[in-house]
């Protein structure tokens, strides 16, 4: 039997074996499939561990989540076409919900699906390789309930292991002799331990936006942001101010581009991640930036130089659980034979068009639309359910709109679903002042208060 290896159990791991599934359901004989994940439990970064560095087992700690997190984007815009929030909570909730509630749905979904009898737990891939002589795999991974190394030969490899676990760490002079704390965002867990601290947050992506958010909302006395090309630019609380680049720290201070610093007592990298697969050999190893489109991958997914090699979630992303979706979708069909791709020569011309258009793309509204035809393209070959990316991508219009005019209550506003037509419910605390963020606080039933709709 044909069989199928997918690295990684988080939400692009998840996908391939809800899509693999689906095909069966419908009557298509399906290979066998193996997905090995590190972890104890399935969501990837959903998953949430108090762990910073390694864990329990010696492995560097996967999840950069942290406790307090809420949804930064609307949930109307990540629904999945064939699993609705209505249909997993039964009643309309939020646009924003809390990393517990989203990983609550994400797994019900795969639950429904019963597809948890795939995943080795507990299960690290420590090396893949292929021959050229036999077109298969071996893959060696280690158990650790077993506390053994083995390994087994596939023929497919799905790489579903994201690219938001091995933080991009950049030195700035002083650090060595700073006295407070420096950490990357990669290993933030708690806002609550930057209560009444001067935190310096250095970047100006969304875990810079989101981190220090939440140390305004834990009780940071100041909250210091700098940037190295622009300014995030929104209107921030009264002790919440952007500098541009650092340039150096003593043991108390930071130094800023402009001449100007600022007492500092602890410093927050958030500076983004490394595609990082050490667990490949050199010639199946993807190596980019975090942008939309990587070259070597043909439509985003399949490896050009051995199509029997695929990566799940390497993009940038604004969309991000429906692009998994239609990726594993492709994916699968490309394994089934129902897709034939094309040589090689033709895939690199191919994503070499797409590759450029993205160079060309000027603002925000034309990276939506941009990565929203990718994934209709996607979608149009198989058999994934269509659902309307126009009205999503207007969906995010609106949430760019309403974090422009309050960047601390953007996630008061709710949304009607794109898959079911249902209007969110206001949640019935406001952001600012729900400080509990567990399931059982966020689905409770309370009287409702005074929301913004939008």
């Amino acid at each position: 039997m044909t069989r199928v290896a997918i690295i990684g159990a988080g939400p692009s791991g998840m996908a391939q074996l809800r899509a693999f599934q689906s095909a069966q359901a419908r009557g298509a004989e399906i290979p066998e499939m193996v997905c090995f994940e590190k972890q104890s439990d399935w969501g990837g970064q959903w998953n949430y561990t108090w762990h910073t560095g390694l864990d329990e087992h010696g492995e560097p700690v996967h999840s950069s989540m942290y406790r307090y997190l809420w949804s930064n984007g609307p949930k109307e815009c990540l629904e999945f076409a064939d699993y609705t929030f209505d249909e997993h909570f039964g009643r309309p909730i939020g646009s924003y919900p809390p990393r517990e509630v989203l990983w609550d749905y994400i797994k019900g979904r795969v639950e429904k699906a019963n597809v948890r009898q795939y995943v080795r737990f507990n299960t690290a891939v420590r090396f893949v390789s292929f021959d050229e002589t036999t077109r298969l795999f071996t893959v060696t991974v280690q158990d650790y309930e077993k506390d053994r190394i083995y390994t087994e030969q596939f023929d497919y490899v799905v790489v579903a292991s994201g690219h938001f676990s091995t933080p991009k760490i950049p030195e700035f002079p002083g650090f060595e002799h700073f006295g407070g704390r420096i950490l990357h965002a990669h290993d933030f867990r708690d806002a609550l331990e930057f209560k009444d601290k001067n935190v310096l947050i250095v970047g100006s992506s969304y875990s810079a936006e989101d981190i220090g958010s939440q140390c305004y909302k834990y009780g940071a006395k100041n909250i210091i942001s700098c940037y190295r090309t622009a300014p995030m630019g929104y209107k921030w609380p009264e002790n919440w101010s952007e500098r541009p680049q650092l340039t150096h720290v003593d043991q108390t201070h930071a130094y800023f581009k402009d001449g100007s610093s600022t007492a500092v007592d602890a410093i927050i990298l958030c500076t983004g991640y490394l595609h990082h697969f050490p667990f490949l050999e050199e010639s199946l190893r993807l190596k980019t930036n975090n942008i939309l489109y990587p070259l070597n991958l043909y439509q985003g997914v399949v490896w050009e130089q051995n199509p029997q090699l695929f990566y799940l979630g390497m993009q940038d992303q604004w969309y991000s659980f429906n692009m998994f979706d239609a990726q594993a979708w492709y994916a699968r069909d490309v394994m089934l034979g129902r897709i034939q791709l094309p040589n090689l020569e033709e895939m690199q011309a191919d994503t070499q068009v797409w590759h450029e258009q993205e160079q060309t793309l000027e603002d925000v509204h034309a990276m939506y639309k941009f990565q929203g035809d990718y994934i209709m393209r996607l979608i149009e070959q198989t058999d994934y359910p269509t659902f309307d990316i126009e009205g999503v991508r207007k969906t995010f219009m609106a949430w760019k709109q309403h974090k422009k005019e309050n960047i601390m209550t953007f996630r008061d506003h709710t949304y009607r679903s794109l898959m079911t037509g249902t209007m969110a419910a206001p949640h019935h605390t406001t952001w600012l002042q729900a400080l509990d963020d567990s399931l059982e606080a966020y689905l409770q039933e309370l009287a409702p208060v005074q929301q913004k709709v939008g």
